[in-house]
């Protein structure tokens, strides 16, 4: 009688072929503990390998933290300061955006008032009253916008950004607002008024600061 023949993959059959019942991986050759397919090997899950761990806060990509370019957390600048004459020249483009309408209309007024109509004094006309008034009103408007809203925004006004100059807060690098701007702009006109080695101390400061910078914790950086 004859032995029937068991169908494919039942019985003994050769272990060393693959898809056969009976070639299981022997216990030994399953992956070795720590061989698992990302067990200990998926980025980020070694000892040592987390994103970030162990590292200094303020890496771009971890943990969220930002990174500003060229500023540590309450530490001083590492962008490098502007010069005291990159300063002086954005005040005096600053200056001069802000001056124009005053200037026109302070002109005119002059003229009106040095001319003799029909020979005699007769003082300013009507005309150039209301031009100086103008003038004026569009020189404050202008230094609001520029000085206080622009700058505080962006931290550049006109003549900052023409020569590559950026005013920052000295504890986070970032913008600081028209509030403090504008309280800046205040202490610079009174520090200026008062003693002119405000305009000056930068030349010798460490950190090239004037004493409205000092108040208000600002450094003016340069950008490029």
């Amino acid at each position: 009688m004859s032995t029937p023949t068991p169908p494919p993959g039942y019985g003994p059959q050769d272990p060393r072929q693959p898809g056969q019942y009976g070639q299981q991986p022997g216990y030994g050759q399953q992956p070795g503990y720590g061989q698992q397919p990302g067990y200990g090997q998926q980025p980020g899950y070694g000892y040592g390998q987390q994103p970030g761990y162990g590292q200094a806060p303020g890496q771009p990509g971890q943990y969220g933290y930002p990174q500003q370019p060229g500023y540590g957390y309450g530490g001083g600048p590492q962008a490098p300061l502007a010069d005291w004459l990159q300063r002086v020249g954005a005040s005096l483009i600053d200056g001069l955006v802000s001056g124009v309408p005053f200037g026109i209309g302070y002109g005119v007024f002059i003229a009106d008032v040095a001319t003799n109509r029909n020979g005699y004094d007769t003082g300013p006309s009507g005309f150039a009253i209301i031009l100086l008034i103008v003038g004026v009103l569009a020189s404050i408007g202008l230094w609001l916008w520029n000085r206080v809203f622009r700058q505080g925004s962006t931290g550049q006004s006109v003549g900052k950004s023409v020569l590559h100059i950026r005013l920052v807060d000295t504890q986070t690098g970032q913008t600081i607002g028209a509030g403090r701007a504008f309280l800046r702009e205040i202490l610079r006109g009174v520090f200026d008024s008062a003693c002119f080695l405000n305009s000056l101390w930068p030349l010798w400061d460490q950190q090239k600061q004037t004493w409205h910078d000092k108040v208000c914790n600002t450094y003016v950086v340069r950008t490029i």
